[in-house]
């Protein structure tokens, strides 16, 4: 008897039906075709001993399973119990007539247990859009998948309970989950905020820019100064998610496997904080069978890549495509696929290796030209990617033990919100821009205009300052959204004068 049942791939941050086709006809061999890899061949073992545990088992007659489309491979344990079901109901030791009905995905263990599966999210979606009536699943990953309306997420423990649901021997209710009373009570929670960090103040109006307009930051100052903790706390302050973003979000997370058990919509921005020596693959995503990077997992959020002169150079590169296009694309023989990647860069940095230079109380003891070989490490075309370069000096004793009560990071955030609603009201024309800082240059001349005046302190400030090129239409952009933050229509000279001094390391001379 031939018996159809359907199973789930992800690719890139989609999912595709994969249609697990089981004859049993008279004979002694078992076949798995379709371009299944090792982990799907080696289900066999597990379905043998897992349906012994309830006394069920593979018939011994020729058993056939076709894994179609059989020309895309076929990876992982996600299908033990999708084959396990069509076995059975191919071999008739159990009802027939609702198997079809359900996407069924699910790892087995030897004694018939299910372990959770990733990639849940994107897979119940496209479930929904295939016309399936329900999907059944490990129960861990149930709340994941009850994210998705008008489908029958099914929970189940261990195979015995999706057998005897099918059979109608158990009623098993439907996972529901309200998705917006979920997001609404939990959205913008975050353990951190502005008010744990005592002083600092330029620092925090910095990165509230950074966060009014998109902007990417580097903070550099001596260990200690407090750039990481300030770092941790720019997503409390950056707008909260839409549901469209929290989505999306969470489809990346859980194709990476990142959610963990009875996990649900994610509702806070992500932070993202990779280790120095990471890898290319790592950073930007790729493998094998290609898994979102760093940077995808760090969409609609932010990456802090602390200590930046440490990190390979090849892997600094590689950010400066996805840092412009806010997508990764990576690009294999038989596929290419797009992972989104908009992100918030913050970076931060030594001035030197001593990490003394410019402090002032310790001296610095590297020789001469190990500063700027240290600051040259960091390329200038990924400087050019960053618009806010802030020096963060250390706390003063006085400003550690002050009992003044910080300002918290709702308060910013509302001031933020502010800022991005004038933002999007002016690019609502233009199709994938919606912050000041996705401008491109031919935009920079029609919307941030300056007076006289104004042309007259940046022309000052850059022979001055020996401000290279590049930092013009960075300055113009930062100042546009100052006075975004400030209410005013135009770009006043005080709005230009605060973005001069966010330009610190493209001063000549700066290390020398």
């Amino acid at each position: 008897m031939l018996i159809k049942t359907y199973g789930s791939a992800v690719q890139g941050v989609n999912a595709y039906t994969v249609t697990v086709e089981v004859n049993v006809s008279p004979g002694t061999k078992y076949f798995l075709v379709g371009l299944p890899d090792n982990a799907v061949k080696e289900s066999e073992q597990r379905i043998h001993s897992a349906l012994q545990q309830y006394r069920y088992k593979i018939p011994r007659q020729k058993v056939v399973i076709n894994m179609a489309p059989a020309d895309i491979r076929k990876e992982g344990s996600a299908y033990d119990l999708t084959i396990a079901l069509g076995i059975l109901a191919a071999s008739g030791q159990i009802a027939q007539d609702k198997v079809s009905q359900y996407l069924i995905m699910g790892e087995l263990s030897l004694d018939g247990s299910l372990r959770p599966i990733k990639g849940v999210l994107p897979i119940a979606i496209q479930a929904r859009k295939e016309g399936f009536k329900g999907f059944i699943l490990p129960s861990q990953n149930a709340q994941e998948a009850a994210i998705v309306n008008n489908l029958d997420v099914i929970g189940v423990s261990n195979i015995l309970e999706a057998i005897e649901f099918l059979d109608g021997k158990r009623e098993i209710s439907p996972m529901v989950i309200d998705t917006r009373e979920v997001f609404q009570s939990s959205v913008d929670q975050y353990a951190a905020d502005f008010a744990d960090v005592q002083g600092q103040e330029n620092i925090k109006r910095a990165l509230e820019i950074a966060a009014a307009g998109g902007h990417n930051v580097i903070m550099i100052g001596p260990p200690g100064a407090g750039k990481t903790m300030l770092a941790k706390r720019l997503p409390s302050v950056l707008p909260p998610l839409s549901m469209h973003e929290a989505l999306e979000t969470t489809k990346i997370h859980s194709v990476a496997g990142k959610l963990g058990e009875a996990a649900s919509l994610l509702t806070t921005r992500p932070y993202r904080s990779p280790h120095h020596t990471i890898s290319d693959v790592a950073l930007v995503g790729g493998g094998g069978m290609p898994q979102p990077g760093e940077i995808s997992l760090a969409h609609n959020g932010v990456l802090f890549l602390d200590e930046l002169p440490e990190f390979k150079r090849t892997v600094l590169e590689v950010m400066r495509q996805p840092l412009e296009e806010r997508r990764v694309t990576i690009s294999r023989a038989r596929t290419t696929i797009d992972f989104p990647a908009n992100f918030m860069l913050v970076a931060s940095m030594n001035p030197c290796p001593c990490g003394y230079y410019n402090h002032p109380e310790k001296e610095c003891v590297c020789g001469p030209g190990v500063v700027q070989r240290y600051l040259n490490k960091v390329s200038g075309p990924l400087l050019d990617r960053i618009d806010l370069h802030v020096e963060v000096t250390p706390v003063t004793f006085d400003e550690m033990t002050a009992t003044r009560k910080a300002e918290e990071s709702s308060t910013v955030r509302e001031r933020v919100v502010r800022a991005r609603e004038v933002q999007t009201e002016r690019f609502k024309e233009v199709p994938q821009i919606y912050s000041n800082a996705m401008m491109p240059s031919q935009m920079v001349k029609e919307i941030c205009q300056i007076n006289e005046a104004g042309r007259t302190l940046l022309k000052t400030a850059m022979e001055r300052l020996g401000l290279s090129a590049r930092a013009y239409d960075r300055i113009l952009k930062v100042s546009r959204t100052i006075a975004d933050l400030a209410g005013s229509d135009d770009i006043k000279i005080e709005h230009l004068a605060e973005a001069i001094q966010y330009r610190s390391l493209d001063r000549e001379g700066w290390a020398g």
